[in-house]
């Protein structure tokens, strides 16, 4: 298991096939953290970096492992303390938007058990997967959570997410109708979690998580322009993040 805290310099790329063909891909970073003991930074840097359980789950919870532990046993499981870590986008100058976090979730002896997935939406709704992966991180399940105005809450979501080392390889497709519509991938390399990286990342990627949604929100934008229908958004009993709450 990958030694915490640690930051990741990443790329994240969204590939559409369908109904039409249409690329996007951006940088930024993200940490990889101990849920039960955050990073606890300098207070001059506390503003580029905050981790908020109210940010993650049903947000009423004390801490991040406690959330995660909550969502675990509606699902039958407990780790029986065995350690997690979870990559994610911390707050950043009071803004936070966490499009994907993981948990890889292990036994006490160290195993890999199972993956997390905790996907949030820029309605600010969020929905958390149950995934059981393979020797090699691959898992497969359900779609049942409105992500993107143009595609239906339907299809199979098939994903390659192998445990975070020195270098960071993630992929998500969709896969609808026999076909793969959308490919998500996160590709990044690890860096020392100290205040000099994270200054360097912060400068080169000032308001990182809203430089995130913003880019959603644009690229929305210019495919509604291009013509693509969108999906009406269904009623869903999913849980709210408060966004922007201080």
């Amino acid at each position: 298991m990958s030694r915490v805290p640690a930051l990741y310099s990443v790329a994240i790329a969204h590939v559409r096939t369908a109904p039409r063909r249409y690329a996007l891909r951006h940088r930024t970073y993200m940490w990889l953290i101990d849920p039960d003991h955050p990073p606890e930074l300098h207070a001059l840097l506390k503003p580029l970096a905050r981790f908020d359980a109210r940010d993650h789950f049903g947000g009423d919870r004390p801490s991040l492992r406690a959330g995660l532990d909550a969502f675990l046993s509606t699902h039958g499981v407990d780790l029986e303390g065995g350690p997690v870590v979870m990559l994610t986008h911390a707050r950043v100058l009071e803004h936070v938007f966490n499009p994907l976090t993981l948990y890889w979730c292990h036994n006490p002896d160290g195993a890999l058990r199972y993956v997390v997935a905790e996907v949030h939406n820029t309605y600010g709704g969020r929905h958390c997967y149950l995934l059981h992966p393979d020797g090699v991180g691959r898992a497969s399940t359900d779609k049942n959570f409105y992500v993107s105005p143009f595609f239906p809450v339907d299809g199979r979501y098939r994903m390659r997410l192998p445990p975070p080392a020195g270098r960071l390889d993630l992929t998500v497709h969709l896969e609808r109708d026999g076909g793969r519509p959308f490919t998500a991938t996160v590709r990044g390399v690890r860096r020392d979690a100290s205040a000099r990286t994270l200054l360097r990342l912060s400068l080169r990627r000032p308001w990182s998580t809203l430089a995130v949604s913003a880019a959603i929100r644009l690229h929305g934008i210019r495919l509604y322009l291009r013509g693509l229908p969108v999906q009406p958004r269904p009623h869903q009993p999913e849980s709210r993040t408060p966004e922007n709450a201080p």
